[in-house]
């Protein structure tokens, strides 16, 4: 290879670079189903600027173990990752940390709201 070639590759590339925001709210839907136990389908994002980064604000249900089993076995409910408060906190810096990972975009915070429960048997957060 000559040093022309290898000078060619390094050098900036002129235009834009733009993420959609369709494309930034399938990754964070992504990344809310995976870090509350739910489907990505069930799963609703919102952006908003805040002082030039994006904030995103979330609605989504959360598993959670069946109540007789719950009642059965306290226990299960450390063993699902806690209580809805403690994995919905623990959720948000997950979700900051895995799109700002996979998308590259700053963000500001994540608000998430819990619109549901659904009972599940074996219910775990990854």
């Amino acid at each position: 290879m000559s040093g022309h070639a290898g000078a060619a590759r390094t050098a900036p590339m002129s235009g834009h670079t733009r993420i959609s925001t369709q494309a930034l709210s399938s990754v964070a839907k992504a990344a809310a189903a995976e870090a509350l136990g739910v489907a990505p389908h069930d799963v609703r994002a919102d952006w908003s600027d805040d002082d030039g980064l994006l904030a995103l604000s979330l609605v989504a249900p959360i598993t959670v173990p069946p109540l007789a089993t719950v009642l059965r076995d306290a226990g299960r409910v450390a063993g699902s990752g806690g209580s809805i408060w403690d994995r919905a906190v623990a959720a948000k810096a997950e979700i900051l940390d895995r799109v700002t990972q996979l998308s590259g975009a700053r963000l500001s915070r994540v608000d998430i709201r819990i619109g549901g429960a659904s009972m599940k048997e074996g219910a775990r957060v990854h």
